[in-house]
């Protein structure tokens, strides 16, 4: 049996990094990529921070021609930063594309190896919940959150991911152009587990890499309740939609069978 194609090389990768009031994490997040992967570009997605952070931004930028910024008008959401992230990226031809948090969350020298895993995978998911995965700093209580959250996600969506809420990611261009970018709503953090599931039911291949996840020292967190009730109702929406949609087809193919 002949072996299946290769995917085509990554060469040119670009790393996006929302930001909105990061204004001291940023620095140092943007210097630990540009340590971690040298060829990489860094493309700051900025929602105009109150704070300044797309001035230190554009002073980032002046110093190192592998670093761009987008301002955007204002915040947005996290999924709306990063469809105008992949817009420009695949517009400007790079070959794979990078999610990764302004806070220091997302280690950077974690990418190689997730770089190394994108050679023969679709979505690479820097992964806090599978073997070698974990969390630093968070309170029990949020832990339970969110690996509960992942529970019901698999479970409802039928979905073979462990951490499909996960922001530490590596695209495919070709992955991103096949799944519909222009079909997605989602704003808030519910984004990553959508374009989890479009990728999935897309048949491309989703490899998890186990990273550690280290909660943040300056700075406070845009995770909250409310985000969190509104990502549930989201994805129990898509759950009974895919139930139903099973169903149907279900019974569409026996009524064929009873004709035959």
């Amino acid at each position: 049996m002949p072996d299946a194609p290769l995917r085509p090389p990554i060469t040119r990768v670009a790393v996006l990094i929302p930001t909105y009031n990061e204004r001291e994490n940023l620095p140092r997040v943007v210097q630990r990529v540009r340590d971690s992967v040298p060829s990489a570009d860094v493309v700051v997605l900025d929602d105009n921070s109150p704070d300044g952070t797309g001035a230190v931004a554009d002073e980032l930028a002046a110093a190192d021609d592998q670093v761009h910024v987008l301002h955007r008008q204002g915040k947005e959401g996290l999924g709306a930063a990063y469809l105008a992230g992949f817009r420009w990226a695949l517009d400007a031809g790079y070959d794979a594309v990078v999610e990764m948090d302004a806070d220091g969350s997302h280690r950077p020298e974690d990418l190689p190896a997730m770089l190394e895993a994108a050679r023969d995978a679709d979505l690479v998911i820097g992964s806090r919940y599978v073997r070698g995965g974990s969390v630093v700093n968070w309170p029990l209580s949020r832990k339970a959150i969110s690996m509960g959250g992942n529970l019901y996600i698999r479970a409802i969506l039928g979905m073979p991911v462990n951490d499909a809420t996960a922001g530490y990611r590596v695209y495919r261009a070709d992955t991103l152009r096949e799944i519909g970018l222009d079909q997605v709503e989602s704003a808030g953090y519910v984004f990553q587990t959508d374009l989890t599931v479009r990728t999935v039911r897309a048949g491309m291949r989703v490899v998890e890499v186990p990273i550690t996840f280290v909660e943040r020292e300056i700075g406070e967190s845009k995770m909250d309740g409310d985000v969190v009730k509104e990502s549930m109702r989201r994805i129990t929406g898509w759950g009974v939609r895919h139930r139903r949609d099973q169903a149907a087809s279900l019974l569409h193919r026996e009524r064929r069978w009873h004709r035959l």
